[in-house]
C-alpha cells in the first residue's frame, strides 16, 4: 500500500496544477483534434502557460512549474490511445523552459513573459525535431532543396530557406507573449478578488479515470529490451545495407509486434500516415527529378522516399510497444525506490482528482468567450483542493492481521473480537466465515455480514453450481456477491473498521475480495483488519505493500487484548 501520507507539499500542489492542465488537455484536446482546428497545439500550450503562470500569484515555491508538468504528461499518455512520447516530451520541456525563466528573472513580468515565449516556440523546435526522428535528415535536405527550387523558379535573389522557420517562430512568441499576459491577469485577479469554494459536482460527467492502465496486458521486461534492440537494429539496417534487407527485417519486425501489441496496428490504420507516406514519396522524387538531375534520379528519390518512410513507421510503432511495456508495474516499483518516488505518489492524487478536474474545465466555446473568467474561477480553487489533501491525508489508515494456523479458531477469534467492538461502540462493517458442520464434517463455509447478521452459503464440498473452487470446496455465486457486496467502500463509509475473514492465496491471485481489498485500501477513511493464515501472512503483506501492519498471532493474544490494542490505535 502506497502511504499518501509520505508526499511532501510541494507535490500535492504540483498534482493539482498537473491535474488542471491534464484535465484541459483531455477536455480541450479531444475538441481541437476533432474539428483538425490549425495550430491547435499552440492553444493548448497556451492554456498550460496561463495555469502555470496564473497559479504561481497563489503558490510562490520554487519547482511546481517542472513538476506539475511531469504530472500533466504522465497523466495525458495514459489515456487509451497508444502512448506517443512526443506530447510528453513537449509538455515537459515547456514546463522546464518557463521553470528556468523564472529561476533566472525571479518571479517577474519579464520572466513570465520570456517563458512564456520560450515555453510556446518548442512548439516549433520540437515539431522539427520529430520530423527528423521520424524521417531522418533526409528530411532537411528535402526542405531546403524544395525551398531552393521556389527560389529558382521565382528568381529570387536572397536565401529564403530559413524565411518560413523565422517567420513560424514569430507567430509563436507573440502567441506565448498572450499567453503570458493573460496568465499574469488571472494571477492578479486571484489575488484581488479571491472566490469562495465552489463544490464539485462529477456526477454530471460519465468519465472514467483513465482506468490505471487496467487492461489485460502480460508485461515483459524482456519484451521490453527486446523492443529496444528491435528498433536500434531496424534504424541500422536503413543505413547501411540495400533496400531488400531493411525493407523485409522492418516488415517482420511491425508484424511481430502487430501479434503482440494490438494498439501498434491501430497506429498503422491511420490514414494519415498513409497519405504522408504517399506525400513523402512522391516529393522526394519530384526533388531528385527537378533539382538533383542526377542519373536515375527518379529511382534514387523514390528510394530515399520509401527508406524515410520506412523509418518513420519503426519509429512511430516502435514509440508506441515500448510506451506499452513501460506500464510494467516492476518499473513502477522501481521509480518508488529513488529520488522520484515522490512522483507515483503525486500521481496517484492527480488520478483520484482528474473527474473532478474535468468536470470544472467548461467547452471550448465558453472558454473563447471570456478565457480570463473561465480559468479564474477553475484556478481559483486550488487552495480549496490543497486544504481538502491535507485533511485526507493526515488520516493515517491503520491494517491490522490476526494470523494463525488452519483450524486453530481463526474466525472464533475475530467473532468475540466482534463482540467487544460492538460493546465499546466502535462502528465495524465487513465479513467473517463460520464452519457449517454436519455429522463432525465439515461440510462448508457460509457468509455473515457483520453490520446486520445476514447469512449466505459461501463455500461447500458438493454443490450443483459454482463460479470457482477452492481445495475440496466449491464457492457459490451468492455468497461471493454477498460478501463483495457488503464489503464495497459506499457500504462501509460510517465504519471505522473494516473486517474480512479469511484472505488466503485467492486473493493472492486477485480473486476472492482482492478488489475489496484495494477498493478500501484506495479510500483510507476506513481502517481493515484481515483474517489472515500465519503460512502465506507474508505473502499477503507483499501482495498489497502494506508499511508495519500491526500483527497479532491468536496462540500469543487473547481475544480482550487484541480488541483493546486496535481500539487504542483508532482513538
Amino acid at each position: 500500500m502506497q502511504k499518501i501520507n509520505e508526499i511532501n507539499e510541494k507535490w500535492i500542489k504540483a498534482s493539482i496544477v498537473g491535474t488542471i492542465w491534464a484535465a484541459s488537455e483531455i477536455v480541450l484536446g479531444s475538441f481541437l483534434h476533432n474539428l483538425k482546428i490549425p495550430f491547435s497545439g499552440n492553444v493548448l500550450t497556451a492554456i498550460g502557460i496561463i495555469i502555470l503562470i496564473s497559479v504561481s500569484y497563489i503558490w510562490t515555491e520554487k519547482g511546481i512549474f517542472w513538476r506539475a508538468g511531469i504530472i500533466c504528461a504522465l497523466m495525458k499518455t495514459m489515456s487509451p490511445s497508444a502512448v506517443i512520447f512526443g506530447p510528453m516530451i513537449a509538455i515537459i520541456c515547456e514546463a522546464v523552459l518557463l521553470e528556468i525563466s523564472v529561476r533566472i528573472f525571479g518571479k517577474t513580468i519579464v520572466a513570465y513573459i520570456l517563458g512564456g515565449m520560450l515555453a510556446m516556440s518548442w512548439n516549433l523546435f520540437h515539431k522539427i525535431a520529430n520530423y527528423i526522428i521520424f524521417y531522418g535528415f533526409n528530411i532537411v535536405d528535402l526542405y531546403a532543396d524544395l525551398l531552393k527550387f521556389a527560389q529558382k523558379q521565382l528568381n529570387i535573389q536572397f536565401d529564403i530557406v530559413w524565411l518560413p522557420i523565422l517567420a513560424l517562430l514569430i507567430i509563436y512568441c507573440v502567441l506565448g507573449f498572450i499567453a503570458a499576459i493573460i496568465g499574469i491577469r488571472v494571477g492578479r485577479k486571484i489575488l484581488k478578488q479571491p472566490l469562495e469554494y465552489k463544490a464539485e459536482n462529477v456526477t454530471n460527467r460519465n468519465f472514467e479515470p483513465l482506468n490505471r492502465r487496467n487492461f489485460d496486458f502480460s508485461y515483459s521486461m524482456i519484451w521490453l529490451f527486446t523492443d529496444i534492440l528491435l528498433i536500434i537494429a531496424a534504424l541500422t539496417l536503413l543505413n547501411y545495407t540495400p533496400f531488400i534487407y531493411w525493407s523485409l527485417f522492418i516488415a517482420g519486425v511491425v508484424t511481430i509486434w502487430a501479434f503482440r501489441y494490438k494498439r501498434a496496428l491501430r497506429q498503422l490504420s491511420k490514414p494519415k500516415l498513409w497519405i504522408f507516406f504517399v506525400i513523402i514519396t512522391m516529393i522526394t522524387a519530384f526533388v531528385f527529378t527537378k533539382v538533383q538531375s542526377r542519373d536515375n534520379s527518379l529511382m534514387q528519390g523514390l528510394l530515399i522516399g520509401l527508406q524515410m518512410n520506412f523509418r518513420a513507421v519503426i519509429i512511430i510503432v516502435g514509440f508506441s510497444v515500448l510506451g506499452t511495456e513501460l506500464y510494467n508495474p516492476r518499473i513502477r516499483e522501481f521509480f518508488l525506490k529513488t529520488s522520484f518516488k515522490q512522483l507515483p505518489l503525486a500521481l496517484e492524487l492527480s488520478l483520484e482528482s482528474l473527474p473532478s478536474m474535468i468536470t470544472n474545465i467548461p467547452d471550448f466555446k465558453t472558454i473563447v468567450k471570456n478565457p480570463i473568467s473561465v480559468i479564474y474561477q477553475v484556478i481559483s480553487q486550488v487552495d480549496f483542493r490543497l486544504a481538502e489533501i491535507k485533511n485526507k491525508i493526515q488520516f493515517n489508515q491503520k491494517i491490522f492481521i490476526i494470523t494463525g494456523a488452519i483450524g486453530q479458531g481463526k474466525t472464533a477469534m475475530v467473532q468475540k473480537v466482534i463482540d467487544v467492538f460492538k460493546e465499546k461502540g466502535i462502528a465495524v462493517g465487513g465479513i467473517y466465515s463460520p464452519r457449517i458442520i454436519e455429522n463432525s464434517t465439515t461440510v462448508g463455509y457460509n457468509i455473515i455480514d457483520i453490520a446486520n447478521c445476514d447469512n449466505e452459503e459461501f463455500m461447500r464440498l458438493n454443490a450443483n453450481e459454482s463460479v470457482m473452487e477452492i481445495g475440496r470446496y466449491k464457492i457459490l455465486l451468492k455468497g461471493l456477491q454477498k460478501g463483495s457486496d457488503t464489503l464495497k467502500s459506499a457500504n462501509n463509509k460510517n465504519n471505522k473498521i473494516v473486517i474480512i475473514d479469511e484472505v488466503g492465496n485467492l486473493e493472492c491471485e486477485n480473486h476472492g475480495w482482492a478488489a475489496s481489498i484495494q477498493d478500501l485500501i484506495d479510500r483510507p477513511n476506513t481502517h481493515l483488519l484481515l483474517v489472515v493464515r500465519d503460512s502465506i501472512a507474508e505473502k499477503v503483506i507483499q501482495k498489497w505493500n502494506f508499511k508495519q501492519p500491526f500483527m497479532f498471532n491468536i496462540s500469543k493474544y487473547d481475544h480482550l487484548e487484541i480488541s483493546n490494542l486496535i481500539i487504542e490505535q483508532l482513538t
